[in-house]
């Protein structure tokens, strides 16, 4: 069970990450602290392992940067990134609205209403 539930905050990892890359470029320690917010605590041991998959994956690119005299990886989403963020946003309303609600909140359902008629 607990492999399970690893698995799935894990992929909320993921997302939360392109979310903010999608955003400004990101940086390990700044991700570290953001998602440490939210209640994920993760090493430098996993994070950097999930960034190499998303770069590996052509979601995010990677640019070292010196700063203050030690070199930074910056990661900035990629065009299969975004469209790889909106498809998950997609499903990650379905999932809420069904979990949550038993069906999409009204909210979401007057976007897709708007969404259809352009």
């Amino acid at each position: 069970m607990a492999d399970i539930v690893r698995d799935v905050f894990m992929a909320f990892v993921r997302v939360h990450l392109l979310h903010h890359a999608s955003e400004e470029p990101i940086y390990g320690l700044a991700m570290m602290d953001e998602l440490a917010r939210h209640g994920y605590r993760l090493s430098p041991g996993t994070l950097y392992p999930i960034f190499r998959g998303l770069e590996e994956a052509g979601f995010l690119r990677c640019e070292a940067v010196v700063v203050a005299g030690k070199v930074r990886k910056y990661y900035s989403i990629t065009a299969a990134g975004r469209r790889a963020l909106e498809s998950f946003k997609a499903k990650i309303r379905e999932l809420v609205g069904e979990a949550l609600y038993g069906a999409e909140p009204p909210a979401v359902k007057s976007v897709r209403r708007r969404a259809a008629r352009r």
